[in-house]
This record gives C-alpha cells, structure tokens and sequence, in this order.
C-alpha cells in the first residue's frame, strides 16, 4: 500500500476583532447582536446611554463600529436614536434582526418565592407582563439595562431579586435561569443598526450587483399630496417599503421629519432614485445604503 505526502489543511484566517460600541454592559442584548453580526470577532466597548453609544462610535481612538437597536416588533420603533443617527456623523452598514428570548435570572439556589422585586429595562418588563401576572407578589422595577441589573444583583449578591435578561448576562455573571422563555410573544425581534464613520457606505463602488436596502431621511413641503408623490416615485422604481416612521419636526407643528428604508433589487438605480427623492423633498440625507438583514 502506498503513502502520499500528508499535507496539513492551513488554519482558517482568524477575523479582525473589531471593537465594537454597545448599549449597556457584558452580556446585553446588543453585544449578543454584535457577535452574530460580526462572527464572534469582538471587542465590546460598552456604554450607558444611546447618546454615549454615538459619542464612542465617532470617536476612532475608542471603536470600530457599533450597534445601535431601532426597533422591537412589539413595542415598536425607538424614536430618539432616528434624531441621534441623523445628527451624527455615522453612516447605517449594514443591520441584524435578533430573537429576543428573555430570561428571569437569580443568585443560584434562589427559588421564585423567595424574590420580592425583578429588576430590569422597562422594554424587557414590558414584554414580560403575561409571565409576571402570575406573581403578583413581586414589585417590578425599571432599570437602565438588562445585563447591568443581573450584573448588580451577582455583585451585591441579592438573594431577594431577580433579573429579566439574557442567557449570556446569566453565563457572565454567575446567576441562574429560574424561568427561561417569559417574553409574552415568541415573535419577539429587535432590529440592530450597524454604524460604522465615514461615506464608505454611500459610494457606488460599494454596492455590488446585489440589492441593498436604502435609509434616508428627509421633510416635505407643508403642501397636499407631498408624501403621496414621493411615495409614488418609490412605486415606479419598484422599490419595497420597508419602513417609514415619522418624527414632528421641532417648533414647527403639523411638520414632521420623515425617516423611510426602501430596497432595491437592481443597485444600479440607486442613483437615480436618491436624485428623484431629493428633487421632490427637502433636507434630504442618505443615512445609509446596505445588504438587508435576514428577518429572523
């Protein structure tokens, strides 16, 4: 029997780690959308509010990127990061929809009726109300992140409260999962905004033969039949709507600002859509051009 050469396969390149700016700490549900965006490949530079995420994501001593949630299919969009993204100077590259699967984590050894109080983001509360109605003995309070909650509840080492958060908040800091699963509805999805600095994003050479997915924002003339018009546009270059959410424009009441992702299937058009919608709007801004996530 003859023997070839063995040659051993060559080791899989390892990814860059990208440092990459969250909202909240270890174990939220955004560093879970991180590592799944960008394949594990993760440094995580938390901060404790959306306006300090943004600070960080400019800032290229500090991240690479970040990702920023916009919107739950339950309680619906988070109006205040449209204002923040639209006022920065990050662009959208890309976005991915995450299952949210909340979880009620405790010291171990700790049964449920031994908790008098849950603590945790009032989004997580909230979509946790049907699982909650069965114990009416525990007093909900609202904190400013889920992951930060199970973190204080493992270093106090609170033996009276529990936390609503993820399995990976349970993993980091050494707590329990009592009752995995309690989000009221199964369909439970956040979308996740990667933003990266720079117009990288917005340049032809960028957009592939694939579609892409276009977020703009813009105002429309305080006139009858505006939006329809630019609606219509949208219709005639085929684009899908995917989203539109409006934000009432400072000062000026009845205005509203307008946020709208549409896609396309044939990049090429990109050009001439963006020209058609800024000829029949004003202020209009391209906040990112992009793949489209996979709904989860």
């Amino acid at each position: 029997m003859s023997t070839l050469p063995f040659t051993p396969p060559s080791p899989t390149p390892a990814l860059p780690v990208r440092r990459v700016a969250i909202q909240g700490v270890r174990g939220a549900f955004h560093e879970i959308a991180a590592r799944q965006f960008f394949h594990d490949a993760v440094e995580v530079v938390p901060a404790a509010t959306f306006a300090e995420l943004v600070r960080r994501a400019e800032n290229p001593s500090e991240t690479d990127a970040a990702l920023m949630a916009i919107e739950n299919s339950i309680a619906g969009s988070i109006l205040g990061n449209y204002n923040l993204l639209k006022n920065s100077h990050l662009v959208i590259t890309g976005e991915i929809f995450l299952p949210i699967r909340q979880n009620l984590l405790a010291l171990p050894g700790v049964p449920i009726e031994a908790l008098t109080e849950v603590h945790s983001h009032p989004m997580a509360l909230a979509q946790c109300a049907e699982f909650f109605e069965q114990y009416p003995h525990l007093r909900l309070i609202e904190t400013d992140d889920t992951a930060a909650a199970a973190a204080r509840i493992a270093s106090h080492q609170r033996r009276d409260v529990a936390a609503v958060g993820s399995a990976l908040a349970a993993e980091l800091y050494g707590l329990s999962v009592l009752a995995p699963g309690i989000e009221t509805h199964e369909a439970n999805v956040t979308r996740f905004l990667v933003l990266e600095r720079g117009d990288t994003a917005l340049r032809p050479a960028g957009w592939g033969r694939s579609r892409r997915k276009i977020s703009v924002s813009f105002t429309v003339p305080h006139t009858s039949g505006s939006l329809s018009r630019i609606l219509g546009i949208l219709a005639a270059q085929s684009a899908n709507l995917t989203k539109i959410q409006s934000v009432p424009l400072v000062g000026k009441v009845g205005e509203y600002l307008f946020f709208v992702d549409f896609i396309l299937e044939n990049p090429e058009i990109i050009p001439e859509t963006l020209r058609l919608l800024d000829a029949l709007t004003q202020s209009c801004q391209v906040l990112g051009i992009y793949k489209p996530g996979d709904l989860a």
